[in-house]
């Protein structure tokens, strides 16, 4: 594990990197009766999509251009969020690939008409692949961590990362076998 993104990381590209400020994003909304679901609490899925527009928010202005969600990992839901919630979605980029982002994302929530301090009540990690005009990978400059709480997040994306490839290489592989075997699917 490295501390910062090396050339070997990236592949090798021309584009300047960019640092973990230069995309780093808040996005904020108020929860209605709309937003809710059959408990009365704010749907999983409205704060999903909210996490889902800031994330490519930041992938897209890290990237320079469109970014499309690859995938979704470990959204979790620390506390509910309740109507007239005041939620903030705080995303960055935390590693990124040749062509590839991992983008954290923190959800926050406080009442909207109180000064007490935010609860975090969420977190995700998502990738996102940038993509050209034809909907073809292209290259994304490199994220270059400022902080020490920027290069923990730089390693322990790679963990994700590799954990990601090596569970899809063992379904894979287990799909293989079992065709081979005659089983179908």
């Amino acid at each position: 594990m490295t501390d910062q993104p090396s050339n070997a990381d990236m592949g090798d590209t021309d584009i300047p990197g960019k640092p973990t400020s230069a995309s780093r994003t808040t996005l904020s909304h108020i929860m209605t009766h709309n937003d809710t679901n059959l408990l009365g609490t704010v749907h999983g899925g409205v704060i999903m999509k909210l996490v889902d527009d800031a994330a490519g928010a930041v992938a897209g202005r890290h990237s320079g251009g469109p970014a499309v969600t690859a995938s979704m990992d470990e959204m979790v839901f620390l506390e509910p969020v309740r109507v007239g919630d005041l939620v903030h979605v705080k995303a960055q980029v935390n590693w990124t690939g040749r062509t590839s982002m991992e983008v954290g994302v923190r959800v926050l929530a406080e009442r909207w008409n109180e000064s007490t301090p935010a609860t975090q009540v969420g977190s995700a990690y998502l990738v996102f692949a940038a993509v050209d005009a034809d909907g073809k990978p292209r290259s994304v400059p490199q994220v270059l961590p400022e902080t020490e709480r920027d290069k923990r997040r730089y390693q322990e994306a790679q963990i994700r990362r590799t954990h990601r490839l090596s569970r899809r290489r063992a379904i894979r592989e287990l799909r293989e076998k079992r065709a081979a075997e005659g089983y179908e699917d």
